[in-house]
């Protein structure tokens, strides 16, 4: 095999990106990596890293080239890590990296860090990066409450984690800065919630003395946004994005008519009524729920 071919080869593994003492232990030496840089067929990106073939262009392209700047042990972390993980839109200003030494090249956001297990790291899309567990505690303290919880739930949702990985960084790391936020995601009862909406109705109920709601909870074979079991009162939280449809508008029917055979009843809750007569639909599910206990 060339080594030019095997350069490529190593370089597809790492979003065509490739280390100076990668390229030394394919038989390189300095003057072959010299000119490999003048005629193009690589690019420095930062200090010993180079792109092969063509300057890097996407997140993820970058992304590994600032992983290899950093040195063995390094992985992307925080907010990158979480953009990453497609666990948030954006990527923000510059790439941070979780190190094992002192290590600062331009552009990149060290954080330093000595006392990370094995399980605190994955390889995502050829980058090695922060573990979803370990990503999340880390954001935690960057953001709201309502942010950390559609993350939490989209990485539950995907499968990206379990509550027991979430238990085994708040159990190493109790004092971390962030852990008390993600506390509450542990022990919550149901399923992964699908949208920022239904994040919000365990605060709306809450605020306004409801009994605490199993959200993604199953009844009778169909999952429904919400649930008060002890009522036996399904709250589905409807919008026109989500049930315009006449497959959805059939279904939702059909889940209906499934969850009162089971013995529960149905309220139908929209954005609008929810947040903008709020206090009027929490009587009514006062009301209600009273009812049901009788």
């Amino acid at each position: 095999m060339s080594v030019d071919l095997a350069i490529g080869r190593l370089a597809s593994r790492q979003q065509g990106n490739v280390t100076r003492a990668q390229l030394l232990a394919l038989g390189l030496n300095s003057a072959a990596i010299s000119y490999r840089v003048k005629t193009g067929r690589v690019h420095r990106v930062h200090r010993g890293v180079y792109s092969v073939g063509r300057p890097p262009r996407t997140a993820h392209e970058r992304a590994s080239a600032a992983v290899l700047a950093c040195g063995p042990g390094a992985a992307l972390s925080h907010r990158s890590a979480l953009a990453l993980w497609e666990l948030a839109d954006r990527w923000g200003f510059g790439f941070e990296v979780l190190v094992r030494s002192d290590r600062r090249p331009n552009g990149i956001r060290p954080h330093l860090c000595t006392d990370l297990q094995p399980r605190d790291f994955r390889r995502q899309h050829g980058i090695r990066v922060t573990s979803p567990a370990r990503t999340l505690l880390d954001c935690a303290p960057l953001l709201s409450q309502k942010a950390l919880a559609r993350a939490v739930n989209e990485a539950l949702r995907r499968k990206l984690l379990r509550r027991s990985d979430l238990a085994d960084v708040l159990e190493r790391f109790p004092g971390y800065r962030g852990a008390h936020k993600l506390a509450e995601f542990v022990h919550a009862t149901g399923g992964p919630t699908r949208s920022g909406w239904e994040d919000d109705f365990p605060a709306f109920c809450r605020h306004f003395g409801l009994p605490e709601p199993e959200m993604a909870a199953n009844v009778g074979g169909w999952e429904v946004d919400a649930l008060f079991p002890n009522e036996k009162v399904i709250v589905e939280l409807d919008g026109w994005e989500f049930h315009s449809s006449r497959e959805s508008f059939e279904t939702d029917r059909e889940r209906d008519v499934s969850t009162l055979a089971a013995g529960c009843v149905t309220v139908r809750l929209t954005w609008e009524r929810m947040h903008e007569r709020a206090a009027r639909e929490a009587a009514r599910l006062h009301t209600i729920l009273d009812q049901r206990r009788a």
